[in-house]
């Protein structure tokens, strides 16, 4: 029987004929009443939402939430087209595909077992001898791993979409929450809603910033500049880091096999910097130190200050330099993190339909900028738009970010006082002599007689002569610490200026009235000027609060009742964080790779050990009882003493620390952890 005569499924398209292409039925399925299922499930999940709002909601709510229809249908219409439509024809289709795509591949292997004139072994050798990429089922693979790929990104975009509508619905608003979920909430710096200033009752602008630090990020970022040594120095360190970490995980295992406690944090810790002089040293000019055990110093000296470009006039293609700049090169560590950055944000785009007509990649200096129109004009733009800006910070970048950071606000501080000094004057001048026009004008016409009728009487000083603290604009401030230097948060002075002017408009209105004279207007105009340069200003992000890693920085203009801009942002977001980040990861949680409860040789509760060992008699004096439990290191057993530590593990004596091992504990009283009886009752009299 020939492998052609074999029946294959229907190669058709039909919506109904089970295994045809786009069909809602699957021969894999096994003929299960699928459509009773899917009502099944959406008649618990419809359920489950309305016994929550019927729960939370007051009756007077309820009563207005069915007059335009019923919730029920509403909530069993929305989860009916976002999940049936959505996920059984995916995986129907899938199902099928699948099918399709292995169909060749058994018939290939039902040839080699039909033909009988050509023995199994015979197509094996050939399958060995033809190599990598002859007689295997190489593309087949990667045919059936891209289809899944491809169907979990469609089916998780759809379920983060219906998450995103089903919050949003009962939210009822929109906050910073809808943006990034939980797990990522961390990473964001700053967000801010706010009205638009030339529609506010209709459009709000978003301003979002999230920081990915280099620890967190899956493939690290370096900048163009960086030279080679440093890129090889950089990796040598993750090479160390790796042979420590695999040299804890066995001494892990072994304390564990061996039944002794697990390390805690601290021991692992410390077992790790001991650890580090094993494999480097602090002594770069010694060619034999260990630094230099996978790669020579000579080689870092031929390499020292090679950047990303060499002058054409110096390049020789057979020096020791340009080859390993050119190894450096073929693996594409230099670039790779970032444009694995670029590659994800705007392939996200594409398929979240958020189009772009904008887009500048500054490559050499690590920063892109997308824009979904190339008009920046905000009179000419639509109502929903947004702006990415991904940029890669060093900390060099970010202390000069703060210096000038530091001067811009020095700056506004210099001409909001000088304003404030000329309103100032041109208040005093206005003011009558002849009558009171503040309480300033009040205390002066008074001071003489405070001084004489009570002042002088009570022997205190008067007003003028005691020193002011509090400026009346606002709070004293606190002194610095350390904390507040290196990381300064400009709060206080960033209130100082908007009190001020909240008082420079204030008593403009108060010295002119409905009077616009000259002087007016051009004060007007100036204390606009500052302000909207302020509150600019203010709107970006403290570079303070930054640390060195990739800034994604997001301008989204979005209308309050339609908000399509937002909801779709928040998709790409998510998405895109779970891309490049790895994420906090909590080290207290990750360091326990085996629990001792569950590899204890005595949770079998048996009273003997294949060892042969003799169980020892329990002391009969509970007062000895009392001071074995005491003194000893582990939790001790009352029924069965806890077996002796291996030898290979036992604390070394003083002055002969084990190597590479780190004993964190406190040291072993002479004589172990349990004492004789003699010597318990002997403490018993001592006490």
């Amino acid at each position: 029987m020939a492998s052609i005569d074999l029946p294959k499924s229907p190669n058709v398209f039909h919506p109904e004929k089970p295994s045809a292409v786009g069909s809602r039925n699957s021969l894999a399925q096994e003929y299960r009443d699928q459509q009773n299922e899917v009502n099944q499930l959406l008649e618990e999940e419809a359920n489950k939402v309305i016994h929550h709002l019927t729960a939370r909601l007051p009756k007077d709510v309820l009563e207005r939430l069915d007059v335009m229809g019923s919730v029920k249908e509403k909530l069993y219409n929305y989860f009916n087209q976002n999940y049936q439509n959505m996920f059984n024809r995916y995986m129907v289709t899938a199902e099928d595909e699948m099918v399709k795509k292995i169909r060749n591949y058994i018939d290939k292997e039902e040839t080699k077992v039909l033909a009988r004139y050509t023995p199994k072994e015979i197509g094996d050798l050939l399958d060995a001898v033809g190599g990598a990429d002859k007689f295997n089922t190489g593309e087949i693979e990667k045919s059936m791993v891209n289809m899944y790929g491809h169907l979990q990104g469609h089916i998780q975009r759809g379920v983060n979409e219906l998450e995103t509508h089903t919050n949003s619905i009962l939210r009822q608003k929109t906050d910073t929450g809808a943006f990034v979920r939980g797990e990522n909430a961390y990473s964001i710096v700053k967000c801010a809603f706010k009205d638009n200033l030339l529609k506010p009752k209709t459009v709000s602008d978003v301003k979002l910033s999230v920081n990915i630090l280099d620890s967190e990020l899956i493939s690290p970022i370096f900048h163009y500049q960086v030279t080679v040594e440093y890129l090889i120095k950089d990796l040598l360190s993750k090479h160390i880091i790796d042979n420590i970490d695999r040299v804890i995980e066995q001494l892990k295992d072994e304390r564990i096999d061996q039944g002794q406690e697990e390390l805690s944090d601290s021991e692992i810790i410390f077992n790790k910097i001991g650890h580090v002089e094993n494999y480097t040293d602090d002594k770069p000019d010694d060619p034999k130190s260990k630094r230099y055990a996978i790669i020579a110093k000579a080689v870092f000296e031929r390499i020292t200050e090679l950047r990303a470009e060499i002058d054409p006039a110096a390049f020789d293609p057979q020096n020791v330099r340009e080859n390993i700049k050119k190894i450096v090169d073929i693996e594409n560590i230099r670039n790779r993190g970032f444009n694995t950055a670029i590659n994800s944000i705007t392939s996200i785009l594409d398929t979240s339909k958020m189009g772009y007509q904008y887009i500048e990649n500054l490559k050499n200096s690590r920063e892109v900028l997308i824009r979904e129109y190339e008009d920046t004009d905000a009179a000419n733009l639509p109502d929903e738009r947004y702006q990415i800006r991904l940029r890669y910070f060093d900390n060099a970048q970010l202390i000069e970010e703060r210096k000038a950071y530091d001067v811009q606000i020095k700056s506004f501080e210099t001409e909001v006082q000088h304003l404030w000094d000329i309103l100032e004057i041109l208040y005093q001048d206005t003011k009558s002599p002849f009558k009171v026009n503040d309480f300033e004008d009040l205390a002066t016409k008074n001071k003489g007689k405070i001084r004489k009728q009570i002042k002088e009487k009570s022997g205190e000083p008067v007003y003028e002569d005691i020193a002011k603290a509090w400026d009346e604009l606002s709070l004293v401030k606190t002194a610095e610490t350390e904390v507040e230097r290196t990381n300064r948060t400009y709060i206080y002075e960033k209130d100082k200026i908007r009190q001020k002017f909240i008082i420079m408009r204030n008593r403009m209105k108060q010295m002119y009235g409905y009077q616009y004279p000259v002087q007016r207007r051009v004060m007007e105009d100036r204390l606009a000027f500052l302000e909207r340069d302020y509150f600019r200003f203010e709107y970006n992000i403290n570079p303070y609060h930054l640390n060195p890693g990739l800034l994604l920085d997001v301008d989204i203009t979005s209308i309050k009742r339609k908000k399509a801009t937002l909801d779709s942002m928040a998709n790409v977001l998510n998405e895109f964080l779970h891309g490049v980040s790895k994420g906090f990861t909590d080290a207290a949680f990750a360091s326990f790779s085996r629990r001792r409860s569950t590899v204890r040789e005595d949770i079998t509760q048996s009273f003997g050990g294949d060892s042969g060992e003799k169980i020892p008699q329990q002391d009969a004096s509970p007062a000895s009882a009392y001071l074995d439990l005491i003194n000893s290191d582990s939790p001790v057993s009352t029924e069965v003493e806890a077996p002796e530590a291996p030898k290979a593990l036992e604390a070394p004596p003083a002055g002969k620390a084990k190597a590479g091992v780190v004993d964190a504990k406190p040291a072993a009283k002479k004589g172990g952890g349990r004492r004789s009886s003699k010597a318990a009752d002997d403490g018993l009299k001592e006490i």
